[in-house]
């Protein structure tokens, strides 16, 4: 079955003869009959239907484009319960978009694109920060800021922390560097506040949250329990369930949640997680905590191979190391050259191999045991040189940031014009050097030249990043053959999982079959039928029966200004942006103006170029602040500001920037008949 359903997605290479590229969206007007449908359940203004607006919300952070036809901004459950009904009335599709740093295209629709960023940042910590309770646009960091003083924070760590929100934390079940398959979302969750597709609300922290389900929800309550009755009859497909979820998995549902709990709707609520809006719509969410233990030692390892490296895993995990990041030759290559990168990274030898290796503990006394109980392990292990764990939190920060730049290091030396394509993978710990091994040819065999490894290696998740063209057909058809290799590779060699931590998203939606089986993928389907049967939460993600999927709605990246070229526009600067509930944030700044090149260089749509061009100056000039902040956030160091501040001074006369110049060579004279101008008006009053 894995080999039927990659070939059905393969299903040979993309037609040469007369192929075009997929159809590049535009934005076609919103129909005025959902305009006024929209203002019976919101204020105008949170109702964006404007092509500025619209074109400016088409893009995640990932390599697909959808272009909804209205952003809807509710702030109550009442608002977005008329909102399901609404996209069920009238058969449009409907997402939920929080932090938009979604890497697999789960946070864009072409109907009705509900935004929580705005109006659902309501933050309580309980019970003495044993517990955090968060609506959906909550910046994790946020939350973590807040444990704080309670020496408490989040189980998932994903590295966008700064700019994801739990919304998008617990819809795709994101983990991270430390918190592996037993501190993530699935495992920290309490509660649920969510709402179905029909408009039914309901918080599971009630006592009687089950009686409710059924009596207000029938056919999906008696649905779930029909589904576990039937899978826990399957004993193999038992077993496999409970192999997967030993290892990170967020490829398809969360079939554990039918073997873990009993009731209907703890079972539901179990499977929200990583559902990645599908399913209903989270409205706030309960977590339990986890120590933060303040004493921390680290330590970056270097090997001479990938093997040696991947050998030292196991036995760094008993030490208890708490992190353990791998990074290959090619990923430590693309930051030997950064600041604070250790000099000896750049002597390495082709094939070699560095682990990033942290030990935590309650004090200083605490870690340092750990560490002096693992002194005779790290002889053994051999590495190139002597293990020195340093407790200064600088020199700490320097070590972290040369492994969390390696993702934007290749976004930053990309060719204009490419994606940078981020993917996750898990493989067995024990085959992780093989694994590595067979990824670098594949990356050889298609010619992903600038391909980088590195993960969490005490969970045998594996990132790798390329850059990718999408502009002709033979860039497409290349990425076609390399994903569905990849999917031969992952599932078939080594039965891992596709998407570890990222969520399936679009472009693994195709594949879900091949990596499950069908007795599984039947039950994700049917999932799906009982909680949506409209199909109208976020169709396309998940579950998808069109087996090129991925290669469709692909986002255009048109060469625009040298300043901002470099954006991958992964979100991370509007978490900082001061005018970011005013007008755009600096990536939608940089998608709109990609778009308007777009539209330039294809000559096509007038009229939509003639709006964007009209409302550019408002959103994206006028409004920016230009004060450098979203530079302190962006992984490859753009600062929007500056290229603000260009097209302003572009904007003006040439008379009017003679004045401005000759006004700021003479500020001394200018201030002082200012000051004479002030002291005469107060002695006219």
């Amino acid at each position: 079955w894995v080999a039927s359903t990659v070939a059905s997605a393969r299903a040979g290479p993309l037609p040469r003869r007369g192929y075009r590229r997929p159809p590049v969206a535009t934005a076609t007007p919103t129909d005025p009959g959902l305009r006024r449908a929209l203002e019976a359940i919101l204020a105008p203004e949170r109702i964006l239907t404007d092509p500025i607006a619209r074109i400016a919300w088409a893009s995640d952070a990932s390599f697909y484009r959808l272009i909804p036809q209205a952003v809807a901004q509710p702030d109550s459950i009442a608002e977005v319960q008329a909102l399901l009904r609404l996209a069920r009335n009238r058969g449009i599709p409907i997402a939920v978009r929080a932090g938009g740093t979604s890497l697999s295209g789960q946070a864009i629709t072409d109907g009705i694109l509900v935004d929580v960023g705005r109006h659902w940042r309501r933050l309580e910590v309980i019970d003495g920060g044993a517990r955090v309770r968060a609506q959906p646009g909550v910046i994790g960091a946020t939350v973590n800021a807040a444990l704080k003083p309670y020496a408490a924070k989040m189980g998932p760590d994903p590295a966008s922390i700064a700019s994801c929100m739990i919304g998008g934390i617990v819809a795709n079940n994101s983990s991270g560097m430390c918190c592996g398959v037993v501190e993530n979302a699935y495992h920290t969750l309490e509660s649920l506040v969510f709402v179905l597709a029909d408009g039914t609300c309901i918080d599971t922290a009630a006592h009687d949250a089950d009686a409710r389900f059924h009596a207000l929800a029938p056919a999906l309550a008696s649905g779930l329990l029909a589904l576990k009755r039937r899978l826990e009859a399957d004993h193999a497909l038992v077993a496999r369930i409970r192999a997967k979820y030993r290892r990170k998995n967020t490829t398809g549902y969360a079939l554990n949640a039918l073997l873990d709990h009993g009731d209907a709707v703890s079972i539901f609520r179990h499977l929200l997680v990583g559902s990645e809006g599908t399913l209903a719509f989270i409205a706030e969410a309960t977590l339990r905590t986890v120590p933060d233990l303040p004493a921390k030692r680290t330590a970056m390892l270097a090997f001479a191979t990938i093997g040696d490296a991947a050998r030292a895993i196991a036995p760094l995990t008993q030490a208890g190391a708490a992190a353990i990041e791998i990074m290959d030759r090619a990923a430590l290559r693309s930051v030997e050259t950064n600041k604070g990168a250790p000099d000896w990274i750049a002597a390495l030898g082709d094939g070699a191999a560095a682990l990033l290796v942290e030990f935590h503990g309650r004090d200083a006394v605490e870690v340092d045991a750990r560490l002096e109980r693992a002194g005779p392990l790290l002889m053994e292990l051999a590495p190139l040189h002597p293990a020195r764990f340093t407790a200064d939190a600088y020199e700490q920060a320097a070590l972290w940031k040369i492994r969390k730049g390696m993702f934007p290091s290749v976004g930053a030396v990309r060719a204009r014009g490419t994606s940078v394509i981020l993917e996750d993978v898990c493989f067995p710990v024990d085959r992780l050097a093989p694994a590595i091994g067979d990824l670098q040819d594949l990356f050889r065999r298609h010619h992903y030249h600038d391909a980088i490894i590195f993960g969490h290696a005490k969970d045998g998740n594996l990132h790798f990043v390329v850059s990718q063209a999408f502009s002709d057909s033979g860039e497409i058809e290349r990425y076609h053959r390399f994903v569905s290799e990849l999917v031969e590779l992952v599932v078939e060699r080594y039965d891992g999982a596709l998407k570890a931590e990222h969520g399936t998203g679009r472009n693994m939606a195709p594949f879900v079959e091949a990596e499950w089986g069908p007795e599984a993928y039947a039950v994700m389907c049917e999932l799906k039928r009982l909680a949506d049967p409209d199909g109208v939460l976020n169709p396309g993600v998940v579950i998808n029966r069109d087996p090129r999927a991925h290669l469709k709605d692909l986002k255009p990246l048109p060469v625009v200004e040298d300043e901002v070229d470099k954006c991958i526009e992964c979100g991370f600067c509007e978490a900082k942006c001061p005018s970011r509930d005013v007008s755009l944030t600096p990536r939608q700044r940089i998608v709109v103006r990609r778009e308007r090149a777009r539209l330039v260089g294809s000559g096509e749509d007038p009229a939509l170029l003639a709006s964007l061009e009209g409302a550019y100056g408002w959103h994206a000039l006028d409004t920016c602040a230009t004060d450098g902040l979203c530079a302190s956030a962006c992984p490859v160091d753009i600062d929007t500001g500056k290229l603000v501040k260009r097209l302003r001074a572009e904007a003006h006369s040439p008379f009017a920037q003679r004045v401005a110049l000759s006004l700021a060579r003479s500020f001394a004279a200018v201030e002082g008949g200012a000051r004479l101008g002030m002291a005469v008006a107060r002695g006219a009053g």
